[in-house]
């Protein structure tokens, strides 16, 4: 989700929810303490240089049990990172600490923002040895895909 998109849900909204990926809820009462705009140069595996650009929310769950992010707050706070920052339209990273502090990719599942699950990956698969995955097939369709390529007698061979 880029930046742009949430200014566009939150005037929607009653209350700003996030649900990580695996069901449960970030407490109503947690805080977004920061906003900024994070830069990442970096040389991959392959010796490729590279640069990714994301937008940075920070939520955070303090012990004031009655606070609660209204829709028209965040877009506040959104516009004066814009306006302080020169914040662009980039994807939006979350870092949530549960256990530690993990970043998430946003989503918004039509009632609720989603902390999506990020993955490492390796980005010059071809130069570092890593093997293409094998596909899989099940033998009832590669049998299905012979028939209708070739045939007996047929010449296609």
């Amino acid at each position: 989700m880029t930046l742009e998109q949430i200014k566009e849900i939150l005037p929607t909204l009653d209350n700003v929810v996030f649900e990580v990926e695996n069901g449960e809820f970030v407490p109503e009462h947690f805080h977004v303490t920061e906003i900024g705009m994070v830069t990442k140069n970096f040389i991959d595996c392959g010796g490729t240089i590279r640069k990714e650009e994301k937008v940075n929310f920070q939520l955070w769950n303090a012990n004031d049990f009655e606070h609660r992010l209204k829709p028209g707050k965040l877009l506040h706070i959104i516009q004066l990172s814009e306006e302080k920052l020169g914040i662009g339209n980039f994807e939006i990273e979350v870092e949530y600490q549960d256990n530690t502090i993990g970043k998430y990719d946003l989503d918004f599942n039509g009632k609720h923002f989603v902390l999506k699950n990020k993955l490492t990956a390796c980005l010059a698969q071809d130069s570092c040895g890593v093997p293409p995955q094998k596909q899989k097939l099940s033998l009832s369709e590669l049998s299905k895909s012979q028939e209708a390529c070739c045939t007996p007698n047929s010449g296609c061979c």
